[in-house]
């Protein structure tokens, strides 16, 4: 049940060593999140598992495939989002949807591209032009696309960077919906409430190392045990931007 196999992973740029050893392992139809500081190496593993940068020394197979010996397997088996969004602005959404199923020489490239407007949320602004979205459409749309053709797995290489809060939970929804369509899925991110919202496993990566890797309960163990104490539960912040942006909302609609 193994989608994502990775050993002794290490990597290099002249003398800056940014891997050293990398080790963990990811299931089939899972999100594993890879959480670490700028500079950890979240990136350069990933530009490694999609075949678009060899390691120095260690192995990683997707599916089976390692990602070296068997790098064009890999690649059919693959989808990578980066971490800004690889969208044609010139056109529509529905335009850059059939685009791409056209390059992938998929039959029916405007009934992929209807079907993925409609699950991401798209349909009204499907003739729209790109560059009226906002920056949660986008990166929906971006998704979207790279979901053309069916991948068991995707890399999202720190999906909500640059986004404010309410497009930040758009991508979090869409995200949840591969998972439960059965679709691996490595996320890298630098923001632990992305992390602890979207992971069935976690490893945090620092200065080219997996220090820790487990699901959320099993990291939460190594702290000392809480203390119980009562107190008066405050609304956080994400409690008040969205009762506030609701309300606002509502009363538009009046």
């Amino acid at each position: 049940m193994t989608a994502i196999q990775v050993r002794g992973l290490e990597k290099s740029y002249k003398t800056l060593p940014v891997l050293r050893g990398v080790d963990f392992d990811v299931e089939r139809g899972s999100i594993f999140a890879l959480l670490g500081s700028n500079g950890a190496g979240k990136t350069t593993a990933v530009r490694i598992l999609s075949t678009l940068l060899k390691p120095d020394a260690g192995t990683a197979a997707i599916n089976g495939f390692d990602v070296v010996k068997q790098a064009d397997d890999v690649r059919a088996a693959i989808s990578l989002t980066g971490q800004f969004a690889a969208v044609d602005e010139v056109l529509s959404g529905r335009e850059n949807l059939v685009l791409i199923a056209k390059l992938r020489r998929l039959d029916h490239p405007r009934k992929i591209a209807e079907d993925l407007l409609e699950r991401f949320s798209l349909t009204d602004a499907a003739t729209r032009k790109v560059a009226t979205y906002s920056g949660g459409m986008r990166r929906r749309l971006d998704i979207a696309m790279s979901l053309i053709g069916d991948p068991p797995v995707i890399f999202l290489d720190e999906p909500t960077t640059g986004l404010d809060p309410e497009a930040r939970i758009e991508v979090w929804d869409a995200v949840k919906g591969l998972a439960a369509r059965g679709t691996t899925v490595l996320l890298t991110t630098q923001y632990l409430d992305e992390a602890e919202q979207l992971a069935d496993r976690i490893a945090i990566l620092r200065e080219g190392r997996i220090i820790v890797n487990g699901t959320l309960a099993e990291l939460k163990q190594l702290l000392p045990p809480a203390r119980v104490e009562y107190v008066e539960k405050q609304p956080t912040l994400e409690d008040v931007y969205f009762a506030v942006v609701g309300a606002s909302t509502e009363s538009e609609k009046r």
